[in-house]
C-alpha cells in the first residue's frame, strides 16, 4: 500500500506539469522560459513544451505502473536534472527562486528513488 502511495505522488507531479502546466497551457511561464535557450524561437519553444507536456505525462504514467521502476526513476533524473541545468543556464532570472527549485526537485527525486526501490 505505501509503494502505491508513493507511486501515486510521483505521477501525480509528473502528471500535473506535463497535462496541466504545459499541455493544457495553465503555466505560460514555462513557454517564456524555454524562449529564452539562444536556439529556440518562441514557436519552436511552444512546440518544445507540448512535447515535454507529453514526455512528463507518459513519465507519470510509467510512474504509476511500477513497471521497470529503477529505470523510470533514472529516466526521471535524467529529464529533471536536464531541465533544471537549462533552465539555469537559459532563463535564470525567469525562475522565481532557483536554489528553491533545485532543493524541491532533489527532494522530488528522493521520493521517486524511494518508489523505485521500495
Amino acid at each position: 500500500m505505501t509503494s502505491l502511495v508513493i507511486r501515486s505522488a510521483v505521477a501525480g507531479v509528473w502528471i500535473y506539469e506535463g497535462l496541466w502546466c504545459k499541455l493544457l497551457g495553465r503555466e505560460a511561464r514555462q513557454v517564456e522560459i524555454v524562449a529564452n535557450v539562444p536556439f529556440l524561437s518562441p514557436a519552436l519553444a511552444r512546440g518544445f513544451i507540448k512535447v515535454l507536456g507529453l514526455v512528463e505525462l507518459g513519465l507519470g504514467v510509467w510512474a504509476l505502473s511500477g513497471v521497470m521502476p529503477v529505470l523510470c526513476a533514472l529516466a526521471q533524473t535524467v529529464l529533471l536534472v536536464a531541465l533544471n541545468t537549462n533552465g539555469i543556464l537559459w532563463s535564470r532570472g525567469l525562475i522565481h527562486d532557483p536554489a528553491g527549485m533545485v532543493i524541491k526537485n532533489f527532494a522530488f527525486l528522493v521520493l521517486a528513488w524511494v518508489s523505485a526501490v521500495s
